[in-house]
């Protein structure tokens, strides 16, 4: 089964750039659905971006479209959520998820209930 672990969160301001990564272990992430999400206190977890499906189609939620961008190295076996512009409504726990049973073929998209392998999250703030 493959696990998930996110790195690269922390405080930025207005304006900045942060980039997480999602690495994987005990499988090929190129063999997944993997997509982020983010969670504030007292709401739900939503959707931000996605590698969702097998011919690398990729999603992104309106409101980081234009400046998050997602991508995935395989040779490192992680992925990747490049965050610019960033704005303190960004402010969140970030998780990565993987989604699928690892045979390459896969077709998600960015409801949380299709992702049965999470990360423990990444404090992100952006904060003056």
């Amino acid at each position: 089964q493959v696990q998930v672990v996110e790195s690269g969160g922390g405080l930025v301001q207005p304006g900045g750039s942060l980039r997480l990564s999602c690495a994987a272990s005990g499988g090929a992430l190129d063999s997944y659905a993997i997509a982020w999400f983010r969670q504030v206190p007292g709401k739900e977890r939503e959707g931000v971006s996605c590698i969702c499906d097998s011919d690398g189609s990729i999603y992104y939620e309106d409101s980081v479209k234009g400046r998050f961008s997602i991508f995935r190295d395989n040779a490192r076996n992680t992925v990747y959520l490049q965050m610019n512009r960033l704005k303190p409504e960004d402010t969140a726990v970030y998780y990565c998820a993987a989604g699928g049973d690892g045979s390459g073929s896969y077709y998600y998209s960015l409801s949380q209930r299709e992702y049965d392998v999470w990360g423990q999250g990444t404090q992100v703030t952006v904060s003056s």
